[in-house]
This record gives structure tokens, C-alpha cells and sequence, in this order.
């Protein structure tokens, strides 16, 4: 899983990059019967909900294209900020 953690970063590093965009962690993360693939980012002066929805738009069709596992999953992408404070 590692591997494929790996290749989603630098899939879409490069991408958000261009927008000013940190890839901060990707996580593969079982949380009750649900999946997720976490992609945690940052930016200098932080991220509205806004960056986070075109980075959401520019992740989602990499995703598609790498097949990432066969399973579903639900594709959270989250800000370092909104993320280190959700313990809940």
C-alpha cells in the first residue's frame, strides 16, 4: 500500500504545485466500514474551502486514471490546519 500512497504523491505533486499547493500526507485510513484516502495539504497563508475544492478538482481524475485500489473509498482531501485539530 505504500507503494501505491507513493505514486498518488507524486501523481499529484506536481499539479498542485502549480497552484501553490503542499502535499502535506496521503493515507490510506480504515475509519468504522468506511475508507478513505486522505490527502492532506497546506499553503502559505493557509487554504479556504475554495483551494480546497479546484484541489479536489484536479486530484479526482488522477485518481480515477491510477486505478488506486479495488475497493471503494471515499476521497477526502483535507487542509493540514482543519486536519491537525480533528481528533473527534
Amino acid at each position: 500500500m505504500e507503494e501505491k500512497l507513493q505514486e498518488v504523491r507524486s501523481k499529484i505533486t506536481p499539479h498542485l504545485q502549480e497552484i501553490n499547493i503542499i502535499v502535506d500526507n496521503v493515507e490510506y485510513v480504515e475509519e468504522g466500514s468506511y475508507k478513505f484516502l486522505r490527502i492532506t495539504l497546506d499553503k502559505v497563508n493557509g487554504i479556504d474551502l475554495d483551494t480546497i475544492v479546484e484541489a479536489t478538482n484536479i486530484i479526482n481524475p488522477i485518481i480515477d486514471e491510477l486505478d488506486f485500489v479495488d475497493e471503494s473509498f471515499i476521497l477526502d482531501v483535507i487542509s493540514k490546519e482543519k486536519g491537525s485539530g480533528n481528533n473527534g
